[in-house]
């Protein structure tokens, strides 16, 4: 069982950020993910910079102490939503209890920019650290829901753009097939406090328009996934993507590479949000941080 404050805010989840539905505008939606993004705090003593990168805004977010790396976190939202408002303070955290600074691009969104938008800013993000200095070996891609699936896209895509790896990804329920084959679409469409397939369904169809959903651009689960670093997947069990997760961590086995699947009792689509309030959260911050720090400690 979850604990009391898991159980409230999986009441009341689904009134903090309005659902994908095609009756409900893409600003009420993006409005609804930043005045979720707003009840956050940020962790004392982190720091935070507004820049552009590539063209696009973006937020520095700095913890205190003497830093070891770099994040690089592709935010949620369908590939519709999300920007540095509404993730500010889980990357906070994130970055906070990894000990290294996090850079959280603002991608360009659909329907407005359909793909490839989003992949080219996100590899174009990932240049810009290069070429400011960082090394691959201490850089980590992260990102959660639409940002996860981004984020393999990305590093699945790194060898074909002439680009070395990073030390690490990190997955929070990705979205990994936008084509929607995965059974738990089906098995947890009860249970998911907030997600609903016709939703998910809909956020594909603006992001991917022309392309077809099984690219492997569009739906890493497609990609070749092989020589990829090491991958943390963290994914609740009551969500309808948890097939999405669970195959995408198959495939990177199954392609010789290191895949550490994190399922989560009764937790959400990215339940790590609410660091602030529930105890789930911050174990799973935690777990994220410990394997953060392995990794490039390895390196």
């Amino acid at each position: 069982m979850p604990s009391l404050q898991g159980l409230f805010y999986r009441l009341i989840f689904p009134l903090m950020a309005p659902p994908l539905h095609h009756e409900v505008a893409v600003e009420t939606i993006r409005q609804g993910l930043d005045d979720a993004g707003r009840r956050g705090s940020m962790p004392e003593g982190t720091q935070t910079h507004n820049l552009t990168v590539a063209g696009m805004p973006a937020l520095w977010i700095t913890p205190p102490g003497e830093p070891s790396g770099v994040i690089l976190y592709l935010h949620g939202g369908a590939y519709v939503a999300g920007s540095i408002i509404s993730h500010q303070y889980l990357v906070g955290y994130v970055a906070q209890q990894a000990g290294m600074p996090a850079l959280l691009p603002e991608y360009r969104l659909a329907p407005e920019h359909p793909f490839p938008a989003a992949f080219d800013d996100a590899l174009a993000a990932y240049r810009w650290l290069l070429d400011e200095g960082h090394a691959p070996a201490r850089i980590v891609v992260m990102g959660d829901s639409a940002g996860g699936g981004l984020s393999l896209a990305l590093v699945a895509h790194l060898p074909e753009a002439g680009l070395p790896p990073p030390a690490a990804v990190v997955l929070l329920s990705p979205w990994t097939d936008l084509a929607a084959t995965g059974e738990s679409l089906r098995t947890r469409k009860r249970r998911d406090p907030w997600l609903r397939p016709e939703a998910v369904a809909n956020g594909a169809a603006m992001y991917h328009g022309e392309t077809p959903a099984a690219d492997p651009r569009v739906s890493p689960l497609y990609a070749d996934l092989s020589g990829l670093p090491p991958v943390l997947i963290q994914v609740g069990d009551h969500e309808i993507l948890l097939s999405a997760a669970q195959r995408a961590a198959a495939a990177i086995r199954a392609a010789g590479g290191t895949a550490d699947l994190s399922v989560w009792p009764w937790m959400w689509h990215v339940f790590q949000s609410f660091t602030d309030h529930m105890p789930e959260s911050r174990r799973a911050v935690a777990q994220i941080a410990q394997f953060i720090r392995e990794q490039v400690g390895s390196n």
